[in-house]
């Protein structure tokens, strides 16, 4: 497993214990004692600094290689997945997997973006970046289970929207603000994830929705740290500064209204035990359900429009 850098003294401890159990299995030694104090030592380390990341150190979790994915969830999560393709319009982009699922049991229509594990993987999704033809491939699966009263689950880790010149030329921009616009409009309940990454208005196209969760360590931004400290300070070093001054985690956009709850990681984040976050996010998944479950299509409109409307007014 990649270790970050503000890991690697879990991994000289965790290297110790495994050279105290050698030595004790070769020598015959009983060296219990030892391991147990290292293994205490350890776990109180960890503790104490997954509840202390800073906000660049999430990011670094967010992005880790081998966090779960869009697929992983399906896996874990739902049952019956059943993957619809296309846009209509001649093009089905592998950055945006969508389909209709069993969620204990319950249909549902489930749509995220995918990211890769691997170089080969990443190519076939394009690290997670969609280009307009995915988000029309949402749009249409958005309005099949509107038609059909079928809740909708977004699972979001992007760090964009593909910026190249072709997604440009093809109507990038229209294509997010038409999901913007029609998800708004949807008499069905919607609940968004951000799992991973969710950078900027490749994130937003996913989540207007009537119910916005977080991973723990997962980041939601209108960009990243690297790109605002370019813009303000020219110096994309500074991005740990930039990612403070965003407020970019899940806790502080729980105290700022942004999103409406926090999916409980385990320790050292979603790639340590992938089947764990699955089952805190299927439980909340089902609660977000359970409470917009007697709501009226106009009661589902009304509400979401009123959570945005809510974003950015103070009192003074």
């Amino acid at each position: 497993m990649a270790v970050l850098e503000f890991e690697k003294y879990v991994y000289e401890i965790e290297n110790k214990i495994e050279e105290l159990r050698k030595i004790s299995a070769e020598s015959g030694m009983d060296l219990s004692n030892e391991i147990e104090t290292f293994e205490k030592q350890k776990e109180e380390y960890k503790k104490e600094l997954y509840d202390n990341l800073e906000p660049l150190q999430k990011l670094q979790i967010a992005r880790h290689s081998e966090r779960p994915n869009f697929l992983d969830y399906i896996n874990l999560m739902t049952t019956d997945f059943m993957e619809m393709h296309g846009d209509r319009e001649g093009s089905d982009d592998r950055a945006i997997i969508g389909g209709i699922a069993r969620l204990d049991g319950r249909p549902v229509m489930i749509i995220g973006t995918m990211k890769g594990k691997t170089t080969k993987e990443n190519l076939e999704y394009n690290f997670g970046m969609p280009q307009p033809q995915g988000y029309r491939k949402a749009l249409r699966l958005f309005e099949h289970a509107n038609r059909f009263a079928l809740p909708i689950i977004t699972l979001i880790d992007t760090p964009g929207a593909f910026p190249g010149i072709k997604a440009e030329e093809t109507g990038q921009g229209i294509a997010i603000a038409v999901n913007l616009k029609e998800m708004a409009k949807l008499e069905v309940p919607i609940i968004a994830v951000i799992t991973g990454e969710g950078c900027s208005g490749g994130a937003l196209g996913l989540a207007v929705a009537n119910k916005v969760l977080m991973l723990e360590h997962a980041y939601y931004t209108v960009i990243s740290p690297e790109g605002c400290a370019s813009i303000l300070w020219r110096d994309a070093s500074k991005a740990a500064q930039a990612a403070e001054a965003l407020k970019i985690t899940a806790n502080d956009l729980l105290k700022f209204d942004i999103i409406d709850g926090v999916v409980k990681e385990p320790i050292g984040g979603a790639h340590y035990d992938p089947q764990m976050t699955a089952n805190n996010l299927k439980q909340m998944l089902l609660s977000s359900l359970d409470e917009m479950a007697n709501m009226s299509a106009q009661e589902l409109k009304d509400d979401r429009y009123s959570k945005f409307r809510r974003m950015g007014v103070f009192n003074e």
